[in-house]
Formats: C-alpha cells, sequence, structure tokens
C-alpha cells in the first residue's frame, strides 16, 4: 500500500468490497520542482488551484466510506492536477490536448499558458518541454497503481466497480470543450461498455435529493485502466460530478452542511452496488 507521503495513496476497504472510489482531483498539492516549471506567480497559481480542483471530494468519499457495513476501497491523487492529469489519455487521442489540457497542462481554465511550450507557433495541440519527465514520474506510476488496485478487487471480489468521485463550477470555465449543455446539481458520467444500466439507475436513486440528476453533461464518461478499458466487463464505471454550489462555496472555499447529505448518498450507493443494502 502506498502511504500518504507517495503522489497517491490506497486506502484498504473491506476485502471482499468490489468497489474502488478514485478521487484523482481533490489535491492542491504541486511539488516545488513541478511548481518552479509553473510560468503563474503565486497569487495567480492559487487563483487557478481554486477553479480547477475539486475541492474536497476526498473528504466525501473518506465520509461516504466510514457510514458502509462493508467500506469500499479508496484511491485518492495526492498531488493536484497541475502536475499531471492521471485520467487523461498520456497522448493524442485526448481531446483536452486541443485546449492544452492533456495529461500534462499547458494551459489554464482560462486558456492562459501554465507551462512554456516548445514551439507555440507549430500546428496542433501545444508542446510541452517537459512533459515526458511528469509523465514517467508521475502518470504512468499513478495509472500502474490503480491498474493493480483493479486487478486486487477482480481477484477478491470477482468483479471491480470504480466510482469516480468528482466536482464541477457552476458556470461554465472557458476550457469546456462541452460546456453548453445543461448543467444538473448531479452529473452522472457513463461509459457504454463499463457502465451497466443498473449502476446507474442505482446512482440516479442514490443522488435523487440534490434537485436532479443528469447523464454526461456538462462532463462524459468515466475512468478505468487501459488494461481493461473495453475488454473486461466484470470492470464497471460511473463517474460522479457534483456542482460545486450544492456543497461549498465557490470558487475555492469551504465546504457547508450539504457535503454530510452527499457524502450518505455516496455511501448508499456504494452499499446498494456491494449488496449491503436493498436497491
Amino acid at each position: 500500500m502506498k502511504g500518504t507521503s507517495d503522489p497517491y495513496t490506497l486506502v484498504p476497504g473491506d476485502p471482499a468490497s468490489p468497489v474502488i472510489l478514485h478521487v484523482p482531483h481533490s489535491s492542491r498539492t504541486v511539488p516545488g520542482d513541478v511548481r518552479n516549471g509553473i510560468v503563474l506567480d503565486d497569487a495567480a497559481l492559487e487563483r487557478e488551484l481554486d477553479h480547477i480542483t475539486d475541492s474536497h471530494t476526498a473528504r466525501i468519499a473518506a465520509e461516504a466510506a466510514v457510514r458502509c457495513a462493508a467500506p469500499p476501497w479508496q484511491f485518492v491523487n495526492q498531488l493536484s492536477r497541475l502536475v499531471i492529469d492521471p485520467e487523461r489519455f498520456p497522448d493524442e487521442r485526448e481531446e483536452m490536448r486541443a485546449v492544452g489540457m492533456g495529461a500534462v497542462y499547458t494551459r489554464t481554465t482560462h486558456g492562459e499558458p501554465l507551462r512554456p511550450v516548445d514551439d507555440p507557433d507549430r500546428p496542433g495541440p501545444p508542446g510541452l518541454v517537459a512533459e515526458q519527465p511528469l509523465l514517467e514520474r508521475y502518470f504512468h506510476p499513478y495509472a500502474a497503481a490503480m491498474t493493480d488496485a483493479v486487478t486486487q478487487r477482480l481477484a477478491a471480489a470477482g468483479r471491480a466497480v470504480i466510482i469516480d468521485v468528482h466536482s464541477y463550477p457552476t458556470d461554465r470555465l472557458p476550457y469546456e470543450l462541452h460546456g453548453d449543455g445543461p448543467r444538473p446539481p448531479v452529473c452522472l458520467g457513463t461509459d457504454a461498455f463499463h457502465t451497466p444500466p443498473d449502476l446507474l439507475a442505482h446512482a440516479e436513486k442514490a443522488f435523487a435529493g440534490f434537485g436532479g440528476t443528469g447523464v454526461n453533461s456538462p462532463f462524459a464518461g468515466t475512468y478505468v485502466p487501459l488494461k481493461y478499458y473495453g475488454t473486461d466487463r466484470r470492470v464497471g464505471a460511473l463517474m460522479i460530478e457534483i456542482r460545486r454550489d450544492v456543497y461549498m462555496t465557490e470558487p475555492g472555499g469551504p465546504a457547508g452542511p450539504v457535503l454530510a447529505r452527499v457524502a450518505a448518498a455516496l455511501a448508499d450507493l456504494v452499499e446498494t452496488v456491494t449488496g449491503t443494502r436493498e436497491a
């Protein structure tokens, strides 16, 4: 198991639980040597972290876990997504590279320079001088560890269910490629191969009390390690995106009392998936 000094933490759950709560974007931590490669001044960096961080989502996952009779496992990124974004493709398959927000970001949420690029005038997505070292140091070890966590759940439970825990801003940010659709209190991201209808239905029921749920708007899809993506139906996956005004002060302020209700809803979903609560 990775400890808290590592760039990710695997918090053990019940040995027989198939569920992994994946929390990739909750941290604001940027190591000093990585900070040196970011062109923003300190005040601008703090503002960017306010916008880009899924604040308090690690707390939501942790509080949900302790509410469960059979606690889920938790895989938590200990570093900011400004270091690397573990949920992006690390190559040209990633559509967010078009706005400088692939696995290693070169642009901010508002389209301003975040890191220097090798040739800003060349056609295609922005290129990054220091991309490969960051991928080797942080992205690939993270992906390998998450893959191992899923493999362990498959061996122990015969299946794995990844529930991505995210949040998103009430108002569209300039970087969003598909932000012109509905922005419900709870957005549920699905994958045609890895999200079975009953998993989606359970989530819609669990999160019905926050003013409505929507599917794949403004954010779509869910995270599955590439080893299993599109090939192994034993791996189920769903993304939970909580609109930030539901439970916190935006853009990067404190959580409010509704966070406890969000955690309880997530616990309901986990217990339904694990079979410790009736659907």
